[in-house]
Parts: structure tokens; sequence; C-alpha cells
């Protein structure tokens, strides 16, 4: 990073980006103008470092930044067809490109090379918006601002606000930047730390006025209260499935659930229903919140049953008010209509239920809508929140550009917005099939006995956004209860469950005792039922079919020497496979199975005194038993967990969608285990 101005312009980037108060995730963009050598002719060329579309300024590095000359981005003025074929500007950026790489340009572009400032930020922080959303944001800025802030009427983003930014601040040398009307806000600097400073004085200042002359309740009395803790989490687990189907019915969602005292005094007070109805107005926030979100309207108190029937009264009302605000407003040349779900679940004494097409985008579409709370209560408590109008969001929400956007967004993976939870998934199989699952886009749930082998899968796999891990022990009916619950809870539901925990106790028949006995299947059979019980439960009332999976044994087929207590439990895991493809397959939840044979190197069973127990039994070193295992087969092939894991994933896929009660034998080809 050899640029003075490139080093400020992150570092203030990454600074404001890191403050809630001040943006929201990928929100906004900043700017620093420069001047470096044009490696062609040799001479000095002025550059624009912009941030690019979709970056967020938070974590913004170098190559997140579009670099453009800006002799030619300003020239652009005198080409400019003018508002009604503004879209046509943002292709004319590519011609404008300093050298290759650099992130895609955004839409704001313009606004950051016309403003005669070396410096230029555009925020979207909560003290801001509620400014600019407020009914009389004109005289709210002369008062908060005087001089030094500009109203700029609401206008799409794109080359003609850039161009009325401009004009606003040649026409206002006094002036430290301004107010966008239903928008955000814009400052500019001579240098970095003049920028940064007059960015945050606009906002401190908005805070600071709201503070002191807004209204103290400004949503109203409460007239819902709030569920206590457990009782909240209880209530929020059994509609979330619920909740997650409805809101998965064009396309698969995953959810977000947030119970954040911001959320919960929001959706206890009187005025909630009215406001949200009049749904956001920063575009960042609608566009992944959608123009409203969906209130419940029943109180927390109302017994379950209840909830769950006007949910569904209500998702269908949402999915024609929906189709109704498309077509009210679509041209011929409009996108298709994307999806009539609710991106955003309001349910009073429980909280806020936000979905997206992967856990990181529901989570960001729950912070943007607390952001857009933020911004109500500001505006109320100050003036009344008035949002730009609905067809101003269509027009925003069905731009060209922004479909555009999404059809340059990477294909999904192939278990893209599945929910999956692996028993024994803190080593071995488990945690191989529980890294299989989340490389090919599942959101996962490890759980596992030990907490901390646990977590430590978890971590592997990444953040939150991707794995959680979840201490249960599968023979304990509440502990499995309770791992599905936080499933839910982290999630939205469950979709892949696969049954892997187990141990091995290696014994002739007159030595196994009947603790031997009762622990192998209390594990394995017990635990797989109730596993496959309560996660059966939650597909149920998703309405979105569903994948079970046992990890059972070539022991279920084969009669192995010494081994009676552990072949019989896999059988019984293996019969299981049968029963419950028979019984869900109305539901379409598939269930299968996989027979994997002598896993020695990476298997927990193994580890933990297994595999010295069948090394003795075939008089073999231990270290060796899985070259004897492999020398028994037809491939002559070793067995490792990452092989059961491909197996796994083969079923679940998609590509086998039409399989249910199969059996796929890993284990190089043992005979005797042939299921004909």
């Amino acid at each position: 990073m050899s640029n003075p101005a490139v080093r400020d312009l992150l570092a203030r980037s990454n600074r404001l980006g890191a403050d809630p108060r001040n943006t929201n995730y990928a929100g906004g963009n900043t700017s620093a103008k420069g001047e470096t050598v044009d490696p062609v002719t040799g001479t000095p060329a002025e550059l624009l470092w912009v941030k690019g579309s979709g970056g967020d300024l938070g974590t913004l590095t170098e190559p997140g930044l579009a670099v453009l000359r800006l002799d030619r981005l300003r020239a652009l003025a005198g080409v400019y067809p003018g508002a009604e074929r503004e879209d046509e500007m943002v292709a004319a950026f590519d011609h404008c490109a300093f050298g290759r790489g650099g992130a895609a340009p955004s839409i704001d572009t313009a606004m950051h090379g016309l403003v005669e400032a070396a410096h230029v930020d555009h925020l979207h922080p909560d003290s801001g918006i509620a400014v600019a959303t407020a009914a009389d944001g004109p005289a709210l800025t002369k008062e908060i601002f005087g001089e030094r802030v500009v109203w700029v009427p609401w206008r799409r983003p794109g080359f003609q606000l850039g161009i009325d930014i401009a004009a606003v601040h040649r026409a206002n040398p006094q002036a430290v930047g301004v107010i966008l009307g239903g928008h955000g806000i814009t400052a500019w600097g001579a240098t970095s730390e003049e920028c940064e400073r007059n960015s945050l004085e606009i906002i401190e200042t908005a805070a600071r006025y709201i503070a002191e002359h807004g209204r103290a309740e400004p949503f109203g009395p409460v007239v819902h209260e709030t569920l206590p803790e457990a009782e909240r989490h209880e209530r929020a687990a059994a509609l979330f499935p619920v909740l997650r189907g409805l809101a998965s019915t064009d396309r698969p969602q995953v959810g977000h659930y947030t119970d954040t005292g911001t959320v919960l005094d929001f959706v206890s007070r009187a005025e909630h229903p009215r406001l949200a109805a009049l749904g956001t107005s920063c575009p960042d926030h609608f566009l992944r919140t959608k123009i409203r979100p969906m209130v419940v309207d029943l109180p927390p108190a109302a017994p379950l049953e209840d909830v769950i029937a006007r949910v569904r009264e209500l998702h269908a009302a949402y999915r024609e008010d929906y189709r109704a605000y498309y077509e009210r407003h679509a041209t011929p040349g409009s996108p298709a209509m994307r999806g009539a779900d609710p991106a955003i679940v309001l349910v009073p004494g429980v909280g806020m239920f936000s979905f997206g097409a992967d856990k990181q985008t529901a989570r960001v579409a729950g912070e943007f809508y607390v952001n857009a709370i933020n911004v109500m209560r500001g505006a109320e408590a100050i003036s009344a929140y008035a949002p730009i109008d609905e067809a101003e969001k269509f027009r925003i929400e069905y731009w060209a550009l922004e479909e555009a956007k999404l059809a340059r967004m990477p294909r999904p993976k192939a278990l893209a917005t599945r929910i999956a939870l692996v028993t024994g998934g803190g080593s071995g199989i488990g945690r191989a099939i529980a890294h299989r699952l989340a490389a090919e886009g599942a959101c996962v749930v490890v759980a596992d006995r030990d907490a901390g082998t646990a977590a430590k899968v978890a971590a592997e796999l990444g953040g939150a956004d991707t794995a959680v891990a979840v201490a249960a022990d599968v023979t304990d009916a509440g502990a499995v209860a309770a791992a599905v619950r936080a499933a839910v809870l982290a999630f939205g539901g469950v979709d892949l469950v696969v049954n892997n925990a187990g141990l091995s106790v290696s014994k002739p028949l007159l030595e196994t005792t009947e603790a031997d006995w009762d622990l192998q299947h209390d594990v394995m059979a017990k635990g797989s039922f109730l596993v496959s019980r309560e996660a059966a439960a939650v597909m149920t009332a998703q309405g979105m079919g569903g994948d079970i999976v046992y990890i059972s044994s070539k022991n279920s087929l084969f009669a192995g020497p010494n081994n009676v207590a552990y072949g019989a439990a896999k059988a019984d895991q293996a019969h299981q496979v049968r029963l419950l493809a028979a019984e869900l397959g109305g539901h379409g939840i598939r269930v299968n199975g996989v027979n994997p044979d002598g896993v020695v190197r990476g298997s927990g069973i193994f580890a933990g005194g297994w595999g010295a127990q069948r090394a003795a039994v075939y008089g073999v070193p231990e270290e060796e038993l899985g070259a004897f295992y492999a020398q028994r087969t037809l491939l002559k092939r070793e067995v490792l967990p990452e092989h059961v894991a491909n197996a796994v994933f083969v079923l679940t896929g998609g590509e086998l969608s039409h399989t249910t009660g199969l059996h796929v034998p890993v284990d190089a080809g043992v005979a005797a285990a042939f299921l004909r």
C-alpha cells in the first residue's frame, strides 16, 4: 500500500465501519482522491479510490476499492443523458477504471467523484437517518445544524444525486456535509482526518439533539409484556420452524432470532404495528428487510396453537399484499417478482425472526431492522416518522441495477440453506461429516457429549454463521431436546440429521455384561431414536422435507466375532432406517443409512480402546489394524472418515432426491455384508 491517500482511506473506513452507530454492515461508502504516476505516460494522474459495490467499511481492504481516473469520471458529466437514463452511467464507470483489478464501482461512485473535496464519506447512521426520515426534516436540519449541514431532498442513488450534492458543495462552502432525505448523510473534508471529523460531527450532533429534545416514549405505552427468557426461548423454538417453512414458500431460507432489548421494547409498544406498516426508508435497509415486516397481532400469552394458526393466516395475507404492491408499480420492463415471503417477522413478547439465503444474510437483515427501529424511534421522538413513499421503494427494489447485481452472485452450493445436526461430531467420522457438510454450504450444529471437542470442530468450520456447538448426551431425552432446540434457535430449524454418535466394547458373549449391552444400545439404538424423533417433529413443522442419515455399520449385517452388543445395536439402527423411511416419507423426509467398516485412522471409537480390542481379536498389532481390515476387502483399500462423509453428502446433496430406505456400504467391499 504505497499511496498515503489509500492508507488513510482504509484506516478511516475501518474506524467508521466498526461502530454500528455510524453505519450498518456493507452500508455506505468512503473515498479519497490523490495522485499517482501513469505507468504508460509517466505523467501524474489524479485518481479516485472508492469503496466498491457490496463491500463492508469495517473490514475494507485495498482490493475492495474501485480505482478510477478522476478526469474521465468527471468528463462523464458532459455526456450524461439525464435522470431518466442515468442507469447507463454505471456501465460508463468501466471506461474510467485505472489499471487492472479492483472492485466493481457502486452506484454512489458519482457522488464521490463529482464532489470537489479530497475525501468524502457517505454513511447510514441511525441518528442521521432519523432526521432524514422526519416529517419536517428540512426544518430540523436547519435547527440542529445551522449552516453547517444542508438538506438534500430524496433522490434515488445515482449519477443525478452525485450532480446534486456536488452543486450543494459548491454553493455552500461553509457546509461540512448534507442530510439526504429519506436516506442518510454525506460529509467531506480536505484531509481524511477532517472528513472523518465532519462525519462524526453530523452523527453525534443529531444523536445529541434527539436525546435532549426527543419524547421519552416515542413508541407509546407498553401494551404487551415481554415473556421471561426461558419461556420466550421456548416459544421462539416452537414458532421458528413454522415461520421458516412459511418464509421458504418461494425459496428455502435460513433464519436468525433476535431478542435484544431494542427489539423486545419495540414489539411491546402500542405504536409498533403502525410504524412497522410504514416500512423502512434507507435503501440499504429495505433491500434486505423488504419494505415492511410481517407483524403477529396476538398477545404473548396466546395459546401456541392459536398463534401458529394466525401466523399462517398472516403469511397468506402478506403474500397477497406483496403481490398487490408489485402489480401496482411494475412496468413492462420490470424484473419478475422475486418472492412474496417476509424477510422479517415480529412477534410481541418473543422478538424478531429474520430470514435470508444464508445465515449471514438472515442475521444482517435482522441487524438492519434493528437500525430501522432506532431510526423510527429517533424520528418519532423529534417529529413523525415519514419514510420515502412506496413507489420509490419499488423503483429501488426492482431496479435493473439491483437485478444485475443479484444475477452476478455465485451459484449456491449444493447444501446452501440446509441446517445439519451431526451427533458425535466432535471427532472421527462425525468431525469429517461436519467438515464436508459445511464445505458444501450447510449450516452445521456440532453435537457431542464432550462440549470441548464440539466447540473445537465448530471453530474449525468458521464463525457462528456457519457452525455452532452443543453439548448433548444422546442417551438423555432432555439433552437431545435441548440440542435440537439450540439448532432451531441458531438457524431456524433442522433439515439434515446425521445419527453418528457411537461407541463399542468388544467382548465374547459370556464376558458381555448387562451394562455393556445397555450402554451400547442406549447410545446407538436409543440415542438415534431420540434424535430422529426430535428432528422429525421440527422437520414436520417446517414442511420442507428433510434427511435423516444413520451411520450404521457393516456389522449390522455381518456376524463378526466377539461383537454381540455392538452388532445388535447397529442392526437396530439399520432397521430404524427402514421403519422411519416408511413412516416419514409422506412428509418428504428421506431416511437412509451408511454402513462403514474398519475406519481406524481418525476414529474416535477406535482411539477409545475399540482398536486395541479388535486387534487382539484378530491377532494383529493395533497400529496395523487399518491395513489388516483393508486386506480383507475386495478393493484392498483402507476406509477413512472422509469416505463416510462423502457417502453422507451423496445421500443428501440432491442427486439422490428420490432415494429413501437405502443403506450405502462404505467398506471397500465386504462380500459377507452385501445387502442382497
